[in-house]
């Protein structure tokens, strides 16, 4: 017939329309025809007669049956036997034929209680689609069917005593795999349709593989492992018991994706640095756990994933992640929130996640964030940390040893200033990567505080020693501050955005730095976290406080030469004037080297700013002893005269401090 011939020609399209035509909602059915039941009100019945292949499907109704038969099963088993229904006060009853070709399920809804014609079978290779229309029969009694529809679209408003549809056969899963794996809306269709399906235990599909599992009161946990003939193995799974919903049985299902191109379409949002990232390859193997009718987050006992996989080198970086398609089931987004990772070999990652989604393993390739030579970069900092320490302990004792025997020392209290923040900073530093393995994150966030206050109060010191030493040598006439004031700028000014920002939790704790040749051993140490916030802290204080010492002390060594240029005791004194500013210029300046760790100069960059800012400690007590030996040697040449003019006075004065 025509009708028929044109069915026929369009089925292919239908056929994928209905497959993947779903809504949004978890009960979605692939196809759906409703309407209005006129019948006697007397007892009423549900009668199926179905069998295997792919034909003719026929719903119609009368004064006492609601009738569904046809061709359209998959597998060559019994319907339903004629069901009873309930007994309604009214002559009319709403329902709604449901039919789930790829799991062979067709469920009869009238007046809102729900009746299963075909239980759900297993996953169909081959499987019928009802969609598309066939003859229907006029009125011919005032029992039928009125208002018949196929999902929203109305067929008739007329009673009709039956509606008949034509199926057609299709490759179901091969259709279903393409569809589900092409679109990120459509990647949970596969543990739906195992979930609704009467499956237990193993499934195989061209796309995936799968299990599925029933936690009844006996589960105590249980794990997964699936057999497969490709040399590498599938990743196997440890469900803890704590995944079973309190009072009542559940199914979970696990599904195995062999690694297809929508997962790698996506971005991967790095959680600590907060921000999208695309430079990085999923593995292989991508694992989906959904347990039926829950949504399952912050797990007391992980559940653990073992995946399996070709080694990788040591630069590329492996991170356990996670896709939650409820959040954004547009895109694929991997996040490695509510996942930790444990790497027990080469060719092998351990995942264990508090929350249930699809996971799997991100490899980053382009490593922008590493550092190298870091074995060698430790070794050097904590060498020159441990010189500094020990050279301001001998220097506070020459200060103190010093002050005793000429309590006017103006420097004196400025020089012990700057050595106590420099040795505070240098034992911090040596100790902040054995305390961040020992106390963890707690500790961190105190230790990150203190060493953040120690290196601000450092560069508070240096300034305060630029300072001084211009006031000694321009403001010659005048007195200088007391050390009160030296000691508030020092110590005081620092703890304000210390202060401020130790009320947050996101800016100090754990910091991993990850060597180039062996990004999964990261070295631990407690410092400034690595995200937006902690970065925008440390451009307003480091960096900020590092520029003002280094353009202040510029900007009073150019006033200080344009100003005594032209004197005589400038022209004698010159050698000795440079070679103490220069020294003095070392608060600060060095640092700047951190400014140009980029390019190709990076690493060689790098070696230079850890030698001499380690050892400032040391070059600090070379500076005082070279002044010293100057002092005594001009003390010597003069003999105990006091004479000289006033400003060959304050100059001598200058060089003692």
């Amino acid at each position: 017939m025509a009708w028929a011939q044109e069915a026929r020609g369009i089925l292919g399209f239908f056929c994928l329309v209905l497959l993947m035509g779903q809504s949004e909602g978890e009960n979605d059915q692939d196809f759906k025809m409703c309407g209005t039941w006129r019948h006697g009100g007397s007892t009423r019945w549900l009668v199926s007669n179905l069998a295997q292949g792919c034909g003719d499907l026929n719903i119609s109704a009368n004064v006492s049956t609601l009738s569904i038969i046809g061709t359209i099963m998959g597998t060559n088993r019994e319907s339903a036997k004629p069901i009873q229904l309930p007994n309604t006060l009214g002559s009319d009853s709403l329902f709604c034929v449901y039919w789930e070709p790829l799991v062979d399920r067709l469920q009869v809804e009238v007046d809102g209680q729900n009746h299963t014609v075909l239980k759900a079978a297993g996953l169909q290779e081959r499987c019928c689609t009802d969609i598309s229309q066939g003859p229907n029969r006029s009125v011919t009694h005032m029992y039928g069917i009125i208002n018949g529809s196929v999902r929203t679209d109305v067929i008739s408003t007329e009673t009709r005593g039956s509606y008949s549809f034509f199926g057609g056969e299709i490759n179901c899963k091969k259709e279903f795999c393409e569809k589900a794996t092409e679109e990120t809306s459509k990647v949970n269709m596969i543990e739906e349709a195992m979930m609704r399906s009467d499956i237990r235990g193993s499934v195989n599909s061209a796309c995936f593989q799968g299990a599925v599992l029933e936690m009844d009161d006996s589960f105590e946990g249980h794990d997964v492992a699936l057999s497969t003939s490709r040399s590498a193995p599938l990743p196997s799974l440890h469900l803890p018991a704590c995944l079973k919903p309190v009072g009542r049985k559940a199914k979970v299902v696990c599904t195995y994706f062999r690694n297809n191109t929508i997962f790698n379409k996506g971005t991967w949002r790095n959680q600590t640095q907060n921000r999208a990232q695309n430079n990085f390859r999923i593995l292989e193997d991508v694992v989906g756990i959904t347990v039926e009718n829950e949504i399952i987050r912050d797990l007391p006992e992980p559940i653990k994933i073992s995946f399996r996989h070709p080694a990788l080198p040591k630069n590329h970086s492996r991170t356990c992640v996670s896709w939650d398609t409820r959040k954004e089931p547009n895109e694929v987004t991997w996040q490695s929130e509510g996942c930790k990772t444990v790497l027990t070999h080469e060719d092998m990652t351990e995942c264990l996640c508090n929350h249930l989604t699809y996971f799997s393993i991100l490899v980053q390739v382009e490593q922008r964030d590493t550092q190298c030579h870091l074995e060698a970069l430790t070794f050097i900092t904590a060498i020159g940390c441990a010189i500094s320490a020990i050279s301001c302990v001998i220097l506070f004792y020459s200060l103190c040893k010093k002050s005793k025997k000429k309590s006017k020392d103006q420097a004196a209290p400025i020089h012990r200033g700057l050595v106590m923040a420099l040795f505070s900073l240098s034992m911090l530093f040596v100790l902040t990567g054995l305390l961040a393995n020992v106390g963890g994150e707690p500790v961190c966030r105190v230790v990150g505080a203190l060493l953040h206050y120690t290196l601000l109060s450092s560069l508070c010191w240096m300034g305060v020693e630029i300072s001084h030493t211009f006031w000694m040598v321009y403001m010659i006439f005048s007195d200088p501050p007391k050390p009160l004031i030296w000691y508030i700028l020092g110590f005081g000014v620092p703890a304000i955005p210390v202060g401020i920002l130790v009320a947050r939790e996101d800016i100090y704790g754990l910091r991993g730095i990850r060597p180039s040749d062996d990004v999964d051993n990261p070295y631990m140490m407690c410092w400034m976290k690595d995200n937006s916030n902690a970065w925008l802290a440390h451009y307003l204080t480091n960096v900020a406080f590092l520029l003002i010492v280094v353009s202040t002390g510029l900007a009073m060594l150019f006033v200080v030469l344009t100003k005594i240029q032209n004197r005589d005791e400038w022209r004698k004194r010159k050698t000795a004037f440079l070679s103490m500013w220069g020294l003095s210029c070392l608060f600060g300046t060095t640092w700047v080297l951190g400014l140009f760790e980029f390019g190709s100069l990076s690493c060689t960059v790098t070696f230079f700013f850890c030698i001499i800012n380690t050892l400032q400690g040391f070059f600090i007590m070379l500076r005082y002893y070279a002044l010293e030996r100057m002092r005594k040697r001009r003390e010597s040449l003069l003999d105990g005269s006091s004479s000289g003019s006033t400003r060959q006075h304050m100059l001598q004065q200058q060089d003692r401090n």
